[in-house]
């Protein structure tokens, strides 16, 4: 059974387990296991390397049983530099071999597509390889090209408009029309968890606050509950619930950004405009809590830094009411406009099929029709008390992504208001105890952009010997890439935009 291939029952969300207690597999097993365990409907939530003290690699595949709100570890030893790729049977897999080959030197043999997903040194060279090379140069590599008359290559960045992170876009294209894009990313590598490593430290939640700026709470929640789960702490129900306001005033200030961005994207500047300042007035509303925009100090092991008093509540709910009908008669304009939902509907359109093979999550699986959320799927924290609707469109399209994202806004105003008024009470902040030696914990958060996933490992001291993160964006990339195929190369900026992945957080 799909739920029972690695030996070990499963874990919830947010749970500790001794590494003892999971099962050591021969590599064939593992891999037989991982693979055989995705096709029957698992997904990889992570899968990375982890150095042995005797010169071997541990790999590890924590896949998520979606339906049973489950996480099972899988885990090999491994000898050999080499094994045989999962990525032929389980495309999903196929950033995730990529990195563990750059990071480790461990070689997927047969992957279709075998070269690193960053530009940094890698920790560790194989031994046995006669080939290794010394650090890659930063923008060199082999791009994927494409031969014939009249077709044409286009390359954008990594420098662009704007202040944004860099990144680089390669497209064959057959006149307008794109044959392939390859996305070329990591060119500012930080190592983020590689610092991490013999934590937890004074600066390790200022990492997590900074893994992607623009998802602070998610990513400083995730880290906070494997913590906590690591400690064998309980938070108080208050400030699970401060956290979850936190982290759905996270999510709308930014699906409304990402809305007035495509309105700009068609030359639509109304909606722009207004779900600029739109956008700005709900960043403003953490502020109120916690003094800073983007939520910084707001999120710690162990709780909350801030609280909310009645008097902050009241003129949450006042500026929250502005904003709601603010919103709607902006978007109202977005959704009538026959000439913007012309350039929405039909633009990059990715099939549910090829959702589920990619393993797409957040905003960008939930358009194709996918009820992922792990809000509901895995929920952890006041998640499990409070429940929010999952929101999908079967399109798949840009249309599909802007109404989902539209969709989730009006649900979370709509959780954000339901429990200001019903604030549980108690103390923000619990005093943790010494983390557990010797253990795993994973935890697992529905971020603006979609599952964030944290897999904390400690030594024989309680200490971080790996901790392993990925960023939604790592799941989706792929996805933008594969949206753009038969595309007009124009619809680019629209189809980057509906998915609006960060580069930083794919960069740690």
């Amino acid at each position: 059974m799909a739920n029972s291939a690695s030996g070990h029952p499963g874990i919830a969300n947010g749970q500790a387990v001794d590494v003892a207690d999971i099962p050591a597999m021969a590599v064939p097993e593992f891999l037989e296991s991982v693979a055989r365990a995705i096709e029957q409907g698992m997904r990889a939530s992570a899968f990375f390397g982890q150095p042995l003290e005797d010169g071997r690699l541990r790999l590890w595949a924590l896949l998520a049983l979606d339906n049973q709100s489950l996480l099972f570890p899988y885990r090999a030893d491994f000898d050999d530099w080499h094994y045989p790729s999962l990525t032929p049977r389980c495309p999903q897999l196929h950033w995730f071999e990529r990195e563990v080959f750059e990071q480790w030197g461990m070689e997927p043999r047969g992957h279709p597509w075998l070269k690193p997903i960053r530009f940094h040194a890698p920790y560790r060279h194989n031994p046995s390889a006669a080939d290794s090379k010394p650090s890659p140069q930063i923008g060199v590599t082999d791009f994927f090209q494409v031969e014939g008359e009249e077709v044409h290559e286009v390359a954008v960045g990594p420098v662009h408009a704007g202040v944004i992170e860099p990144g680089h876009f390669r497209f064959q294209c057959h006149g307008e029309e794109v044959l392939h894009l390859e996305i070329s990313l990591g060119y500012q590598h930080r190592g983020v968890e590689r610092n991490l490593i013999g934590g937890p430290g004074s600066r390790s939640i200022h990492l997590m606050e900074t893994l992607a700026g623009d998802t602070t709470i998610g990513h400083a929640t995730a880290y906070s509950q494997a913590l906590e789960a690591l400690s064998g702490d309980q938070v108080s129900a208050r400030a699970q619930m401060l956290r979850g306001l936190a982290l759905e005033l996270e999510r709308i200030a930014n699906h409304v950004g990402d809305l007035g961005a495509l309105a700009g994207d068609v030359g639509f500047l109304p909606v722009l405009s207004y779900c600029g300042r739109i956008r700005g007035d709900f960043l403003n509303l953490t502020a109120l809590i916690c003094g800073n925009r983007f939520g910084r100090r707001m999120i710690r092991p162990g709780g909350v830094c801030y609280d909310i008093d009645r008097a902050q509540a009241s003129e949450l709910q006042r500026r929250l009411d502005a904003l709601e009908k603010d919103l709607a008669v902006a978007l109202g304009l977005l959704w009538k406009t026959s000439s913007v939902m012309a350039r929405f509907e039909g633009t990059g359109g990715i099939s549910r099929q090829d959702c589920e093979a990619m393993g797409l999550v957040g905003p960008a699986a939930r358009a194709c029709g996918v009820e992922r959320d792990i809000r509901s799927d895995m929920p952890s924290g006041i998640y499990q008390f409070a429940q929010i609707p999952v929101s999908t469109c079967g399109s798949g399209d840009v249309y599909a992504r802007a109404h989902v994202r539209w969709l989730e806004t009006i649900r979370s105003i709509a959780f954000v208001r339901e429990h200001l008024a019903n604030l549980p009470a108690g103390e923000i902040q619990t005093p943790l105890s010494p983390l557990k030696p010797n253990s795993l914990a994973a935890t697992m958060v529905e971020g603006w952009r979609g599952e964030i996933c944290h897999v904390a490992l400690t030594d024989a001291n309680g200490h971080f010997s790996r901790y392993k993160i990925v960023d939604p964006s790592f799941h989706n990339w792929f996805g933008l890439a594969h949206a753009l195929r038969g595309q007009q190369i124009s619809d680019f900026p629209l189809c980057n935009k509906s998915f609006n992945l960060s580069y930083c957080g794919h960069d740690l």
